[in-house]
């Protein structure tokens, strides 16, 4: 049984002066499709000895590329591609897409939740070192929460931000939407996986939150829906994870990183911290797509899903902030500060992909 992923040629940026050693890139990619083997193995978990050459070369691919992405001084960007992409494609089981039944089948393999707990746990360290986690335990959360979303509601230009508005070509802003169907053609779908339990007002508001992310439930009006139609536009494939292997591992790490805190109970706070930036920032990056679209003079078609965003995000915002972070920080006040911690990963972890997806696109129109 084949992979429903759609596999397109890779596009890989790298820095300057950077030289990509083709061992390497031969080796994680046979590890992927040796994965991808392992994936479609009918009862994976009672049937490994067969594919123990296969499992024992896989994993040493595996523990190479931990010590190269996470416990070396100069992070190898081909490691972390390779374990990003390992971690969506187990991740993603999650969900579910309305393809065929069988591709499901392993979805509760220990061998793969052992695979994703191994890559899970090295990662995590290596992003939590980035933090100042001891800081943020000494903060007034509510300040915090509240001081950071008035900061980010409308934040100074960078410079990947007048890229964007200024110079990006249409061929640019194509491959911005090649990139952006990834999580655009699925919206919504990790924030799902948090909203059973007990009744309460938090809960309410997140589902509202979900509500219109899915049109209240009319497919014309889901948000997904208008990121299709952008892609309808120019004619590009609108089906979920085309353009996979046009996806930088920054912004595979945000994805991976939403399933870990939304199938984590323990998680719940450090999720709604995170939501809370996702939604409070949105508007200002929808706003450079929506100003570089009408730079460019496109169609009403090809930048409806920003206009849409800019208006009910920052209602989002709104929402989220007074009415999930900050009741929250009152229940949990022993806990409080993990919301932040939620919070300023997000923001990290975004600014990251902002940066990786602006390389991208310029490396797009050197091409074009």
């Amino acid at each position: 049984m084949q992979s429903n992923l759609v596999m397109f040629p890779i596009v890989e940026v790298v820095k300057p002066g950077t030289q990509v050693k083709e061992k390497d890139v031969t080796q994680y990619d046979c590890a992927e499709q040796q994965f991808i083997k392992l994936l479609a193995t009918e009862d994976l978990d009672n049937n490994l000895d067969q594919q123990a050459a296969i499992v024992s070369d896989f994993e040493q691919v595996v523990s190479t590329a931990i010590h190269a992405a996470y416990e070396n001084d100069s992070p190898d960007k081909l490691a972390h591609r390779f374990l990003q992409r390992l971690l969506y494609r187990i991740n993603r089981l999650n969900l579910f897409w309305y393809d065929d039944l069988r591709h499901y089948t392993n979805e509760r393999s220990l061998y793969l939740s052992s695979c994703r707990n191994q890559i899970e746990a090295a990662w995590q360290k290596w992003e939590l070192a980035q933090v100042n986690v001891a800081a943020l335990k000494k903060l007034d959360v509510k300040q915090a929460l509240t001081d950071r979303a008035n900061a980010d509601l409308d934040p100074p230009l960078s410079s990947a931000s007048r890229y964007i508005r200024e110079e990006m070509s249409e061929p640019g802003y194509r491959h911005l939407l090649a990139i952006g169907s990834f999580d655009g053609l699925v919206e919504g779908s990790r924030l799902s996986r948090i909203l059973g339990g007990t009744a309460n007002e938090v809960q309410c508001t997140l589902v509202r939150v979900l509500l219109e992310e899915y049109g209240n439930g009319r497919l014309s009006r889901k948000h997904s829906t208008f990121f299709a139609q952008m892609l309808a536009e120019f004619g590009m494939n609108t089906k979920p994870e085309a353009y996979f292997d046009l996806v930088p591992w920054e912004v595979l790490a945000c994805a991976n990183h939403n399933f870990l805190l939304t199938e984590r109970r323990r998680y719940y706070l450090r999720y709604s911290g995170g939501l809370t930036y996702f939604e409070v920032a949105g508007p200002a990056a929808y706003r450079n797509y929506l100003a570089a679209a009408q730079r460019l003079r496109l169609s009403n078609a090809a930048m409806g899903y920003w206009e849409l965003h800019i208006k009910e995000d920052e209602r989002h915002g709104r929402w989220m902030l007074d009415d999930v972070a900050l009741p929250l920080a009152e229940r949990y006040p022993d806990d409080a500060w993990e919301l932040v911690l939620g919070y300023d990963q997000e923001k990290l972890m975004s600014d990251r992909a902002a940066e990786a997806v602006v390389c991208s696109i310029r490396k797009a129109e050197q091409i074009n």
